[in-house]
Formats: C-alpha cells, structure tokens, sequence
C-alpha cells in the first residue's frame, strides 16, 4: 500500500488541502468530513479501502483544518459552494467516475452533488452515496445544538484539555482506541495568539445556519439522485430521526429500491467509521455498485 500524500491546488479561488491515498488509476472513493472536522477523520477509512484497491481522497473543506479559510464566509460557507469545491477538485484530478462516503455535512455536499442539481457536472460522477448520519431533512433541535457549538468554539490552555473536550462532545461516535483520540485531537488542533489552542476551523462557518437557514433541507436533492444510496444512522442519532428514514423509503432512491440503510449500534451522530463492523458493510456497497 501507498503511504497517503498531503496535496494543494487552487480550487474555486481558494487553497484546498486533500489527503490522497492509494493508486492512480484505482478506482476513487471521495471521502467527506462533517461539519467541525477535517478530511484526517477518514484515515481508518482510506486505510481500509486503499489496502483493497481504492483510491481514497479525503478533502479538508474551505475553512477547516489546511485549507483556506473564506474571504466572504455568507457566500462561500453552504452546500452549493462546497459542491462547487467538489466538482472543481474532481476536474483537478480528473476524476471521472467516484464513490462518494460523506459524513454529516460530507453527506449533505455528496447528496446536492449526486442530484445535480447545482453542479451539473457531478451528477454522471457519483457511481455511489454513503450518508453517514445524514439525510435529506434533520431534526431542528440537534441542529440548533450543533450551530451553537460550532459558531462558539472553545479555547484551552492544553491539547490534553482539548482533547478531554473532544472525547466528551464526539462521545456519540462510539468507540474510539486512545492512539485514535490523540491523533482526532493533533489534526484538529491550531493555537491562538495568546498561546492557548482550539479547533481547527473558521468558526465563521457556522453563519451557513444564520444565513441560509434551510441550506440542509434537501429533498429536492435527494429526489434527483440517481445512484445507489447507502444510509448509516447511529442508532441514537438526534439528528437523522426514524420518520425522515421512513420518508427516505417513500421516494427518492428509495422509492426504485436503491436506498439501503443500516442502524449502526453504539454511535450517535455521527459513527466514527474506523472498526470493521462499519467499514466492511460499506466495502460491500461500493463494490456493489461497481464503477
């Protein structure tokens, strides 16, 4: 196996930071990160399917972790400029065919891509969606939750305080070995100027929930979508509620049986993607799906 390369390019204006790991030539998986993270929280992920013959890109978005953050954060911090993100970054690569693997917001960027209705261009791209803890429409509440924290994140003197932060506020990703916390904790991390350290994005990005306020209801999206959908919800998800499951069925995907979906045990929102009983299933799907 290829050790992983750390990668820039100009995208969309911007300086976008990527991990590639694998082979040109490989089939490609595009995995996402959520909202708060960065692309390093797919490593178990692309470890797993770069072994197997993938080729796994693993995107920082504009604002977090090594990519730039935005000059105009009300233009530039929503789904359809992600998307844009996306469908430049495939064009850098040229990438014809992907599987894409989104968690939280990487599900939601994957789901307006695959609908094409906004970028029409990715839509013949996405040869599968994975929504990892994601769906066409989330429950209000958890998402008022999620803004308040993202919008205001929290200083400490430590990276050992950082990281007990981290383990307490993602406690609903389930199991986590202690090397994995630690290394969760050093790649998305940046110190302040008064020396005390916080994570590692532009908390600008959460005026996406001021300023465009239904960006994440996206049944129109979901409507479009063509390719096979794979749905993973942490059994005690307070953001992908059963009824929007139940919704999801009704149409879309779902209505010509090219939705699965699979409660995963142990997890909220959102499963951390790094054990076997997680990864193996979604393994299968996209060979499934073939390319």
């Amino acid at each position: 196996m290829n050790p992983p390369t750390s990668n820039y390019a100009q995208l969309a204006g911007y300086e976008i930071h990527w991990m590639d790991w694998g082979r040109a030539g490989d089939p490609v998986v595009i995995a996402w990160h959520g909202l708060a993270r960065t692309g390093r929280d797919m490593d178990e992920l692309a470890a797993h399917f770069s072994a197997r013959g993938f080729r796994v890109i693993c995107p920082d978005t504009l604002g977090r972790g090594l990519s730039q953050w935005s000059r105009a954060p009300d233009d530039d911090y929503r789904l359809s400029f992600y998307a844009r993100l996306a469908a430049a970054l495939c064009d850098e690569l040229a990438l014809a065919r992907v599987h894409w693997v989104g968690t939280s917001m990487g599900g939601a960027i994957g789901m307006v891509c695959a609908g094409g209705l906004i970028e029409p261009s990715m839509k013949p791209r996405i040869a599968s969606l994975v929504l990892n803890d994601n769906a066409p429409q989330l429950a209000s509440a958890a998402l008022e939750r999620i803004r308040a924290y993202a919008g205001q994140p929290p200083a400490f003197e430590t990276v050992t305080q950082l990281e007990a932060f981290f383990r307490t506020v993602y406690k609903p990703y389930g199991w986590l070995s202690d090397a994995q916390w630690r290394r969760l904790t050093e790649t998305s991390t940046r110190r302040l100027p008064d020396g005390r350290v916080t994570p590692h994005y532009d908390p600008a990005m959460a005026r996406q929930f001021v300023v465009h306020t239904d960006d994440y209801l996206l049944w129109p999206h979901y409507d479009a979508i063509e390719a096979p959908v794979l749905c993973l919800r942490g059994v005690d998800s307070d953001l992908v509620l059963p009824q929007t499951l139940d919704e999801m069925r009704r149409r879309g995907p779902g209505a010509s049986q090219r939705l699965q979906i699979i409660e995963v045990p142990g997890c909220g929102h959102a499963p951390a993607l790094n054990v076997a009983e997680q990864l193996d299933p979604i393994e299968a799907f996209v060979r499934a799906a073939g390319a």
